[in-house]
């Protein structure tokens, strides 16, 4: 970790705090239990136990790994239904193929990300190509729910395919971190992701020693969530290490710093940034529909058992299970 690295002293550099700038203070600081996924893959459950007011437009996020799989352990979920949310896949490290039931899909593997709306309703599959699961190896993602607001509900199910070379780069004042801009604004720059809702998705590596401070839109909340390593966070500084999440308060500016000793396997901090304008509307969900109302959630029940999500291809991947 991380796959898309670059060197800090040729990117552009983050402006400086203004006079009249404020820090974002820490809300909550929470950590995230662990579980598993679809077929069986670990995951942290980073969102657990946190308000739902204060992720709004976000709904839920599984840190997936980091884990060194052995030959024939790598698993991921087989087809399943979604409707009324986006679903954004980030690998870090490994790899992972999807496939959905309106022609997207793909290999998703080291730093890129498939941003997939389900909106009215898609069927789709996450899975470890079949040479990954005989080989086995690392695997390491995100997989973030995103809410639409209620007129994007129905909106037609689509799909990007953003490759890690496409986020935007940027390093902090000193060149201690490096940010890669997967979706939203830092500083004048843009991610390439196109989102429904407007939310901001950022993936920083911070050295040790080093401290990250960032503008944030005054309009959207903010979340901290560490991937690796041990920190700060705040303008108090309030500690924070692999697998925990930070609600910030309003404000203009986030501030992360590393810790100057890291453990040998986890050389820097590494953190995602997310944050968006909440959208304020009442949610029902069940399983992998995410919508309004109870009659809503109803009909979207109906409609994938009346088979209106697609169909899945005669050539669909499928979950591989190695030979014994």
């Amino acid at each position: 970790m991380p796959a898309i690295t670059a060197n800090t002293l040729e990117l552009p550099r983050i402006g400086r705090p203004t006079a009249t700038d404020t820090e974002r203070p820490v809300r909550t600081i929470t950590t995230g239990p662990r579980g598993f996924e679809g077929e069986g893959f670990p995951v942290v459950r980073a969102f657990a136990g946190v308000n739902p007011r204060e992720l709004d437009p976000f709904i839920h996020m599984d840190q997936m790994g980091e884990v060194e799989y052995e030959p024939g352990e790598p698993r991921g979920t087989d087809w399943h239904p979604h409707r009324g949310f986006e679903t954004v896949t980030y690998m870090i490290d490994g790899r992972f193929a999807h496939q959905d039931s309106h022609g997207g899909g793909g290999l998703i593997t080291d730093g890129a990300t498939q941003w997939m709306t389900a909106g009215s309703g898609i069927l789709h599959i996450e899975t470890p190509p079949a040479e990954l699961v005989d080989s086995g190896g690392l695997f390491h993602g995100i997989q973030l729910w995103v809410n639409l607001p209620k007129q994007d509900k129905f909106a037609a199910p689509r799909y990007q395919a953003i490759e890690g070379e496409q986020a935007a780069l940027l390093a902090s004042d000193d060149g201690g971190a490096l940010v890669r801009i997967i979706a939203g604004d830092i500083d004048g720059r843009s991610g390439p992701g196109a989102t429904h809702t407007p939310i901001t998705l950022a993936h920083a590596t911070i050295e040790p020693g080093a401290q990250l401070n960032l503008p944030w839109n005054r309009d959207f909340n903010a979340l901290v969530y560490v991937l690796s390593g041990r920190g700060a966070v705040g303008p108090v500084g309030h500690p924070i290490q692999q697998g925990q999440l930070a609600v910030l308060g309003p404000g203009d500016r986030i501030t992360v710093s590393a810790e100057a000793r890291q453990d040998s396997h986890r050389p820097a901090l590494e953190v995602l940034l997310l944050g968006g304008k909440p959208i304020r509307e009442p949610i029902f969900q069940y399983g992998p529909f995410v919508m309004n109302t109870k009659s809503q959630i109803l009909e979207a029940v109906e409609d994938f058992q009346a088979g209106k999500f697609g169909a899945i291809p005669p050539d669909a991947l499928r979950p591989h299970r190695p030979s014994r």
